[in-house]
């Protein structure tokens, strides 16, 4: 039986390991796919497996990473991060870092709630919502904070859209989907081989 020391030194090995996974895709090649508008982010893989096996406040954590490295890349020169950036510091820091932390915090719940009514199906149900939390918060932030900007506004007329909600499906798109795709199929694979190894450590 493993003492609540112990138990407390891996929890915080492991949201260790999480956080710096975060941070090696950020700043490689395997975390974003660069595209002319929004880069398709894979970040959301390492977030979802850390809110499973951490729980809600490691998921947190996690997100919190994700934002963090989501604000740097800003500085960076991605164009639409930088873009935002130059109109509105405080909204773009806003926008990198809470809806990323709420994400991580959500899957979490998500997991536990799933997990007491069906089993196993909360690894699938907790890798799907991730991605999609990411996308319904990062994309509502957008629209509070920067949709009548000269900038968003010339995203609206290219895309011929007249209205927010269909700003947003039309410009995420594809990307979404792909965002989805990839972190269910893989973060629900890993988390449940992890939570498996775990438990018989």
């Amino acid at each position: 039986m493993k003492s609540n020391t112990s138990r407390q030194t891996l929890y915080m090995v492991e949201l260790a390991l999480m956080t710096a996974i975060i941070f090696i895709m950020a700043f490689t090649p395997l975390g974003y796919l660069r595209t002319p508008g929004l880069s398709i982010t894979f970040l959301t893989v390492p977030v979802a497996v850390g809110a499973i096996i951490l729980g809600p406040k490691g998921g947190a954590v996690c997100g919190l990473a994700f934002g963090i490295t989501s604000l740097i890349q800003c500085f960076m020169g991605g164009t639409f991060g930088s873009m935002l950036l130059s109109i509105n510091p405080a909204g773009t820091a806003f926008t990198c870092i809470v809806p990323r932390v709420l994400e991580g915090l959500l899957c979490g719940l998500v997991f536990r709630a799933v997990r007491k009514v069906a089993g196993n199906s909360a690894y699938f149900a907790a890798s799907l919502a991730c991605p999609l939390l990411n996308t319904l918060f990062f994309m509502s932030a957008v629209v509070v904070i920067f949709y009548h900007t000269d900038y968003i506004q010339g995203f609206v007329s290219a895309l011929g859209v007249t209205n927010p909600f269909m700003f947003v499906l039309t410009f995420v798109g594809i990307q979404g989907l792909i965002e989805a795709g990839v972190c269910f199929l893989i973060a629900s694979a890993v988390s449940r081989a992890l939570g498996a190894a775990l438990k018989a450590a």
